[in-house]
């Protein structure tokens, strides 16, 4: 296959939603299809030992959550499939937010009890801002739910988006009967045996037919002629260019755990979706199909092999072919390194790669040299840009709680924070270390991990802070500048990069600062420079 061709069959997308919509059971039924797995395990049901593929670190598999962002890849139909699923949890949002940097495009999963829930609002919000195009898909149809048609208002009122149907249900909850299909113009019935792995389908050209009132009942046929009807007078025609503009998205109703509508989705999917796109760099518009490799850092996870105490990093290849084996120049380092077991991953399979085309993600394995955000070339020197640090919410003192492992704790926490679960400030005054994550739950995940796979332990103390905010200030000898040093004192930290921050202990605070010292300017993120 050429090179062009190669890249032309790469869909890399993420998978959204809020906690408990459905989406690790979504990305199973997603491989089950793509024959990368036999059998899924349900991830609620206790009973079946075997936890979901995509979540493979301990405390996921105790809680049925996912908190680490993983990488699965598969091939259906001459597509190459990789899919990063991301946690839903909010607490873990940051870790998502960097994750839509490397995706092409999105599927939203939406639980159709539930409806439109608030974590999905931001992530579909930041989808919005990038234009990322966006699939809905409206899961749990064998449960009680909302009416079909409410659902898409809300999605449009709530997501602001503009959707289409391809897909539709025939019935919802105890007279759920199946899918037609808009997309193929068939129609696939329900038969509630989740253990069929794929249903059959039956193709229906003419809605008059009168085998549809023989099959699903006159009464749900009339219905479903009713409603098509109104789709086609209410909805927009589906167009591709608008979708992939990321002006309209289109929608499919299913229920993943039973794996139903599946398969519809997942064909129109490889169909529609794009191939890798361009991404912008601080000096210019990178384009895949150039022939030198470029790419960047969204992820780095420490001990996915705690025999190991590996620490990889996930690279989004943007241009170019990367070779095992072949130099690469680490831009902000400005050091040239190579890398001879460079992985591609299928859950907990990863398997050594020699080479990997635009649109891949490749695991590099690292001992300290990559930060997130760091961009990886040819020898071109230029950054790729988008790669935010949030302001944290939440602020503890880190202590030791056992002082014969004080070195123990130390790298632990440095590969943990390197990982961007959350950020270490160090205060000024007493040297004293405390940890700002996005969410509460990470400290419990920061405590576990410290202990099972550092063995060091640590307690907490809260530190009153309301924001950390990154200072810039107009000029750093003027007067202004000292003042407000000496000041604020107390509250001031550097963060793992050395900048200078800022612990404010409340909003009013903030804007007191900002209108006393207007030279000294106070930032909520960091680009990671």
């Amino acid at each position: 296959m050429s090179f062009i061709e190669e890249i032309n069959r790469r869909r890399t997308f993420g998978i959204i939603s809020h906690p408990d919509a459905g989406k690790t059971t979504l990305t199973e039924k997603l491989l089950l299809f793509g024959g990368a797995i036999q059998e899924a395990g349900a991830v609620k049901n206790n009973k079946i030992k075997k936890a979901a593929t995509s979540d493979f670190m301990e405390i996921e598999r105790q809680r049925g959550i996912s908190v680490a962002t993983s990488v699965l890849a598969f091939n259906y139909k001459d597509k190459k499939i990789n899919i990063l699923d991301t946690p839903g949890h909010k607490d873990f949002a940051e870790d998502t937010f960097r994750t839509l940097t490397a995706v092409d495009s999105v599927i939203v999963v939406v639980d159709v009890a539930k409806g439109v829930e608030e974590q999905t609002e931001k992530l579909v919000e930041v989808c919005r801002m990038r234009n990322i195009p966006m699939i809905v898909f409206i899961n749990k149809l064998d449960r009680e739910g909302k009416d079909a048609f409410d659902l898409m208002d809300e999605v449009e009122q709530k997501l602001k988006l503009k959707v289409t149907p391809l897909s539709f249900p025939i019935g919802m909850g105890y007279d759920f009967q199946g899918i037609y299909n808009l997309w193929e113009k068939n129609i696939n019935l329900f038969s509630g045996d989740s253990r069929k792995n794929i249903e059959d389908t039956i193709a229906f050209s003419d809605l008059n037919n009168p085998e549809l009132d023989k099959i699903i009942g006159q009464k749900a046929a009339d219905k479903l002629r009713e409603e098509l009807e109104l789709i086609s007078e209410v909805y927009p025609t589906f167009d591709r260019k608008e979708y992939l503009e990321g002006h309209l998205q289109p929608v499919f109703f299913g229920s993943a755990l039973n794996n139903f509508g599946v398969r519809e989705l997942l064909d129109c999917f490889i169909n529609i979706a794009p191939s890798p796109k361009a991404k912008h760099s601080d000096t210019r518009l990178v384009q895949p199909s150039e022939t030198k490799m470029s790419g960047f850092v969204f992820k780095i996870h420490a001990n996915m092999d705690p025999k190991h105490r590996d620490r990889l990093a996930f690279v989004k290849i943007v241009s170019g072919t990367f070779e095992r084996n072949k130099p690469y120049l680490h831009v902000r380092l400005n050091k040239s390194l190579k890398f001879s077991s460079p992985n591609a991953f299928f859950a907990e399979k990863k398997e050594i790669v020699d080479i990997s085309y635009p649109g891949d993600i490749v695991g590099l394995h690292d001992t300290g040299n990559f930060k997130i955000g760091d961009t990886l070339t040819e020898g071109e020197v230029m950054n790729f840009k988008g790669v935010p640090s949030f302001s944290p919410e939440h602020f503890r003192y880190i202590n030791n709680a056992d002082p014969m492992k004080a070195k123990q704790l130390e790298k632990g926490v440095d590969q943990l924070m390197d990982e961007g679960v959350a950020q270490l400030f160090t205060l000024e005054m007493n040297n004293r270390k405390i940890i700002g994550t996005v969410g509460a739950l990470q400290y419990e995940v920061i405590q576990y991990r410290l202990e099972h796979e550092y063995g060091a332990k640590c307690t907490y103390e809260n530190f009153p802070a309301h924001k950390a905010c990154w200072v810039k200030p107009e000029d750093p000898k003027n007067e202004e500048f000292a003042e407000f040093k000496r000041i604020k004192q107390k509250f001031l930290a550097h963060d793992k990069y050395g900048q200078l921050v800022f612990l404010a202990d409340s909003e009013f605070t903030i804007q007191m600062t900002q209108s006393k010292f207007p030279r000294v300017k106070l930032l909520f993120t960091s680009e990671f420079e």
